[in-house]
């Protein structure tokens, strides 16, 4: 036994050092918060869902996985050491990652995988964010089980723009699968067709008592009468955008995707897949005879199949077992609640948080986005539209990981072979976006980005097409923030619709929903030297391709160059 612990020990004090040693070489990112640490050991453990048993992937043991809190201008040091068969990458979703290109975390974007038995130091800073946002893999379907909060506190001494609350509850929608979710998209990835979808939604990893066998794996929320609570809403569902409502409790919303909006109160609200939302619940000032179901259920227009059941926590005042209310949700299918809630978002646009808008233009794209068909291989057996396989494109144009990270590739200027800078700034061949479709659905293939300067400030319209159905998208863009400038349905007319954006207090964002048969348009300066993926984050379209990437250029000064890649990048 002593020698167990001795050497037990002898190994912890190795991974110390190699720990220390990393990041001390690690490029030095200013900081004027603290430096936090962490360890992520992600490995299987056996979790009980649905009254199934399964090993499934975690961080820690943990699902959902730990929470991390910091302070802006804090510096955030994670140490991920990757014990399981598939690769991982993880991804800081909405940090800017100023001056650390090298830690944004997308697969054969911004790094090769981790493989098994390796690790990798994610090394970053929080600068000039504080909010909700929140971290997950971003290798195949992997963060359908390893993801987390990440919660950026306001500087010390520095208020919230609105009433301090009494308790901050994180909320993590996400989704529940008995089967093995790698297994699901590799099938629907052989086979053409769409996959099969989860089994449940759940709440901080519950379902939830709608469900079979699943009363006692609910999230409950206790809480004291005329108190002010702040719910930091996350949705890490794969596949799913959610309405989300109280019984009998409305709420105001104060934040979105870390940036702080006019305040509004509301009973229901939509949060797409990647979005956060901070809302401030007040409960009543007595204690109620009943308990309530805060619920969610999926908003979509999709022709095809869906998860259509309902995740529900419990908000209770008191450890008795009481009646139960339930909110009336929007239907599934209901774009006009979804679209009620977000035409109400506006930045704060105060003097503290201003809204900087950019004002002029120096380029400007329209992005057609949405779902096509790839051809059956020679001899083949397709289980897609009329025989063919799914396939989804931004410009028809579906988007191929490269077998090398294209920000070793812009970094060393090995460029021939992993991408090329020819992506279309419009659509090749113009139609009817959203009435009757092409004959042709097929999609091109490539890995194409758009390559601008430092600074260049865009203006994109993202166009829904109707393409084997109207739906809607939720893009989300790396390493930028964007102001929501405008938005419609049907086709989006240049001449006109422009004349109605908003450039004082549009919602600043770094996930947008593309409207259901509709079109959105965003501004944003890509101030950010490097790679950066933006993509559907509904998982089964990201797998189909719905996917590109913008290269932005070294600046001129010091603080504007991408730095040198850290000694431990992983390898492809």
């Amino acid at each position: 036994m002593e020698g167990a612990l001795s050497n037990s020990h002898f190994m912890s004090q190795i991974l110390l050092y190699t720990f220390a040693f990393l990041v001390l070489a690690l490029p030095v990112v200013q900081s004027a918060g603290v430096t936090r640490y962490y360890n992520f050991d992600v490995r299987l453990q056996n979790v009980t869902r649905l009254c199934k048993t399964k090993s499934i992937p975690t961080v820690n043991g943990q699902f959902p996985g730990p929470k991390i809190i910091v302070r802006e201008d804090d510096r955030i040091i994670v140490r991920v050491v990757n014990h399981l068969n598939y690769n991982v990458t993880f991804h800081w979703h909405g940090i800017r990652q100023l001056g650390s290109q090298w830690a944004d975390g997308p697969s054969y974007v911004t790094q090769c995988p981790i493989r098994s038995g390796q690790s990798y130091v994610y090394n970053f800073t929080v600068t000039g964010q504080r909010g909700t946002l929140w971290w997950h893999a971003h290798f195949s379907w992997l963060r359908v089980h390893l993801y987390g909060p990440l919660i950026i506190l306001p500087k010390e001494g520095v208020a919230y723009p609105f009433p301090q609350p009494y308790k901050e509850v994180p909320i993590m929608f996400g989704e529940w699968f008995n089967s093995d979710p790698e297994a699901v998209i590799k099938q629907a990835l052989q086979t053409g067709a769409g996959p099969n979808v989860s089994d449940a939604y759940t709440i901080n990893g519950l379902p939830g008592p709608l469900y079979n066998c699943s009363a006692k794996d609910t999230f409950k929320l206790n809480v004291r009468p005329g108190r002010t609570y702040l719910l930091r809403l996350i949705n890490a569902a794969l596949n799913s955008e959610l309405f989300f409502s109280i019984a009998n409790h409305s709420f105001t919303v104060v934040e979105t995707d870390a940036n702080y909006v006019k305040p509004f109160s509301t009973n229901t609200l939509l949060i797409s897949p990647g979005q956060t939302i901070n809302i401030l619940l007040c409960t009543h000032q007595t204690t109620p005879s009943s308990s309530f179901l805060m619920m969610a259920s999926p908003y979509t227009t999709t022709a095809g199949t869906f998860d259509n059941t309902t995740v529900a926590g419990i908000l209770k005042y008191t450890a008795k077992i009481l009646p139960i209310n339930k909110p009336t949700l929007p239907s599934f299918n209901d774009t006009g609640a979804a679209t009620n809630f977000t035409t109400k978002l506006r930045s704060l646009a105060s003097p503290s948080y201003p809204a900087r808008v950019p004002m002029t233009v120096d380029r400007y794209f329209f992005f057609t986005v949405g779902l096509g068909t790839d051809p059956c291989p020679k001899n083949g057996t397709c289980q897609g539209p009329n025989g063919t396989k799914f396939a989804a494109s931004i410009n028809n144009v579906s988007f191929v990981r490269p077998s090398i990270a294209m920000l070793e590739a812009q970094y060393y200027h090995f460029l021939k072979g992993v991408f090329t800078a020819d992506f279309p700034g419009v659509p090749l061949i113009p139609f009817n976006y959203t009435g009757t479709p092409p004959n042709n659905t097929f999609v091109s293939h490539g890995t194409k980005v758009v390559k601008l300067k430092f600074n260049t400030t865009v203006e994109l319209v993202m166009q829904d097409t109707s393409i084997l159905g109207a739906e809607s998208h939720p893009l989300h863009l790396h390493g930028h923030n964007f102001f929501v400038v405008g938005q419609g349905f049907g086709n989006f007319n240049p001449y006109k619709d422009p004349a109605q954006f908003n450039l004082i207090d549009p919602n600043e964002r770094n996930t947008v929903s593309v409207p259901s048969g509709g079109w959105v348009a965003i501004r944003f300066v890509l101030d950010n030297p490097g790679v950066w993926l933006m993509h559907c984050h509904l998982d089964v379209h990201l797998s189909w391709g719905l996917a590109m990437a913008w290269v932005v250029e070294d600046g001129p000064l010091c603080n504007q160059k991408l730095p040198p890649p850290p000694l431990d990048l992983p390898k492809c």
